[in-house]
């Protein structure tokens, strides 16, 4: 796995015209320079005196937020209000917000999102405050290097969301797996995909993914190359590396599941709502899934990072960052909530406790985790994850028709497609 910290120095952009467009304003709107202490002023723990502190994220994290804030609020002067913002309209409402200085205290970004909106100027740096926290080495390394430009860090890891391989014990139990043993490489994944496939129950199909969701596909499949050594992208974002011999194997192994028909057929039409839903319902052995529902999956699985074609373990480091607003006057007291967001408290007694992963590795092993061992795996498969940047990620990987998505349709489905071609027109995208 490459290090990601540092090579975001030379990333100037991610989330597309779009959003690029709507903060474009920033440098002629809204720049006036923050009127309290700043937040490297304020000490290691920053200031709680009482003062009202704004803060926005988008709608998928509001459970995560609520406990957070909740928390926060119980026990200290300052008081958090929060405002949850449907995912469709989170991009739009920060740009605008963005050229008026109304930005909040304090934001919360989709990580694929986060180097195009430190880039604007939209966060406040706040290396000296990470820099001076005792555990600076333990936090996320993906979230940390997402919000590092020019060696300049202006996000913390807000919650994180992480791509991990779930199976059904049961259905291993009946296909005559052992339902303790995760497979270990992507060809003994798609043995017992097989094996499940092979009983011949009816509804129930080995595996399953999103196969016309770009998003869902970047989420799961990365992973795979990542933890055989390879690489899904150049060091600086400008070259697809999707036809290199590992993802090659990665592309195969699908194809062989989709022909024998053990994957769920729906997913060749799956757009991305309901890419989990037949896994939750019981009817898939197992899929690469996110981490973030095992509290809400109805049935015992088992846990494990997502296998290489010859072993390793890996996931997508996916999730939100927040950081504090350019707009913020309070930059003091916003630092006293995300030093407490990065506390043992916080972290276990709110996050650990309601079975989210921590953002912290010397916390993976929290009293919480120690009681289900399938949360000290995913804490620790953390650590070996990656976050991909690169100009232009959304046109290239998640858009509809995206020409990611040709590529692994012609692949998997198909079998006729020309890989290099295909990967080709990646790279076009990514060089914009």
């Amino acid at each position: 796995m490459r290090k990601t910290l540092g090579r975001r120095t030379a990333l100037r952009s991610l989330a597309g015209a779009l959003a690029a467009t709507m903060v474009l304003a920033v440098a002629a709107c809204g720049s006036d320079e923050p009127s309290g202490p700043s937040a490297a002023e304020a000490g290691p723990t920053g200031v709680d005196d009482g003062s009202e502190l704004t803060l926005w994220t988008r709608a998928p994290l509001e459970k995560q937020a609520k406990l957070l804030v909740d928390a926060y609020n119980a026990k200290h002067q300052n008081q958090v209000k929060l405002t949850v913002v449907p995912n469709d309209d989170y991009v739009a409402k920060v740009g605008a917000a963005a050229g008026s200085g109304g930005l909040p205290d304090l934001f919360a970004a989709d990580i694929v999102y986060v180097p195009n909106w430190v880039n604007q100027g939209l966060f406040q740096d706040l290396s000296s405050n990470i820099d001076g926290l005792d555990f600076k080495d333990t936090i996320n390394k993906g979230h940390l290097s997402a919000g590092t430009v020019d060696n300049k860090a202006h996000v913390l890891p807000f919650v994180l969301d992480l791509s991990m391989m779930f199976w059904n014990k049961q259905l291993f139990r009946d296909a005559g797996l052992d339902p303790e043993k995760a497979p270990a490489s992507l060809a003994e994944y798609a043995a017992a995909a097989k094996a499940v496939q092979a009983m011949g129950k009816e509804g129930v199909y080995g595996t399953a993914a999103g196969l016309n969701c770009g998003g869902c596909l970047v989420f799961t499949w990365f992973p795979s190359v990542w933890a055989d050594g390879g690489q899904v992208l150049s060091e600086d974002g400008k070259e697809s590396k999707l036809a290199d011999e590992t993802a090659q194997k990665v592309f195969s192994t699908w194809q062989d599941l989709w022909r024998s028909g053990a994957v769920l057929p729906a997913s060749a039409g799956e757009t991305g709502p309901t890419w989990t839903a037949a896994f939750t319902e019981g009817k898939v052995g197992l899929m690469f899934y996110p981490a973030t529902l095992l509290s809400s999956t109805p049935f015992d699985v088992g846990v494990a990072g997502i296998p290489g074609p010859n072993g390793g373990a890996s996931t997508f480091v996916g999730g939100d960052g927040i950081g504090i607003s350019k707009d913020s006057k309070k930059a003091a007291q916003a630092w006293n909530f995300l030093s407490w967001m990065m506390s043992e408290e916080a972290q276990v007694e709110v996050l650990g406790k309601n079975k989210d992963v921590v953002s912290r590795s010397d916390l993976a092993n929290n009293k919480y985790a120690a009681e289900d061992p399938r949360l000290v795996t995913i804490n620790q498969v953390a650590g070996q994850g990656d976050t991909p940047v690169a100009l232009n990620f959304q046109q290239a990987f998640n858009a509809p028709n995206s020409p990611w998505l040709t590529l692994v349709r012609n692949q998997v489905l198909t079998g006729n497609g020309d890989l290099q071609k295909d990967n080709g027109e990646i790279t076009a995208v990514l060089q914009q």
